[in-house]
């Protein structure tokens, strides 16, 4: 187990019951924090999920639903979360989803669904939690965006507006408490091998009739390194981010990517 720098926090981490969300969680957990996970799953899933990020000395975790899509959630699940388990310390927005289409057959439902979870749902998390953060002069906010939040990336409107967006509004947040102890900061990770990820290359595999490693390696033709970021990583720099080390670390975009915006 890591020092736990985190003892005594509250973390709540919006689509953490797979993948990038899920091993923020429990990354946080071993840093010391209580967990608060959210998501849509089954209830063998959520099981799973807070398995892991209940801590050795028996701090358990909490799962919260609540389908970010719909009016009013956002704010339910911060409200949920003070009335069961307390304050919001550390707000890690990871919850997105995506739509591919070419923008001239993109429609105006799935354009506000992506917008609603990836944009709109992390503003109101971030409003509602943050008059708490501030009483108490400490909190983390960590929105995970996307190198889609720097580069336009076809068949993808929505999910690049979005994550362009939540940069934008990680800037705001950060000028806003620039003189306090809360920070807001992004991560934007490329291709991140999560389960969803593996998924699709096992699909496109199937339906190319194709090796699933040579699908993985179109998949990173346009990554330097040709490697996948793995959820531990992105995990990693987020633990940071909550640490001490990071107090002045503020609007940061931060690219976690093989190098791909090197280029």
């Amino acid at each position: 187990m890591r020092p736990s720098n985190l003892k005594g926090r509250i973390a709540l981490i919006t689509g953490s019951t797979s993948g990038i969300g899920l091993a923020i969680a429990q990354r946080l957990m071993e840093d010391g924090a209580a967990i608060c996970l959210h998501g849509l799953a089954d209830t063998a899933q959520i099981d799973a999920a807070i398995s892991l990020t209940s801590s050795p000395d028996g701090v358990r975790s909490r799962h919260f639903g609540g389908d970010l899509t719909e009016p009013g959630a956002a704010e339910r699940l911060i409200d949920d979360v003070e009335r069961f388990i307390g304050p919001v310390d550390i707000l890690v927005n990871s919850a997105g989803i995506q739509h591919v289409s070419p923008i001239m057959e993109f429609s105006l439902d799935r354009w506000n669904a992506v917008l609603g979870v990836n944009l709109t749902a992390a503003f109101l998390t971030i409003q509602r939690a943050l008059p708490k953060m501030l009483a108490r002069n400490w909190g983390r906010i960590i929105n995970i965006a996307s190198i889609s939040g720097y580069i336009g990336v076809p068949n993808k409107a929505a999910y690049a507006a979005s994550k362009h967006g939540l940069l934008g509004l990680t800037k705001v947040v950060a000028s806003e408490t620039a003189r306090t102890g809360v920070t807001c900061n992004a991560i934007c990770p490329g291709w991140v091998l999560t389960p969803l990820v593996e998924r699709q290359i096992d699909a496109r595999a199937r339906q190319e009739g194709a090796d699933p490693e040579s699908i993985k390696a179109v998949f990173l033709s346009s990554v330097p390194s040709g490697q996948f970021v793995s959820p531990e990583q992105v995990a990693g720099l987020a633990s940071f981010l909550c640490s001490p080390d990071a107090s002045e670390v503020r609007g940061v975009g931060w690219s976690m990517d093989g190098g791909r915006l090197a280029r």
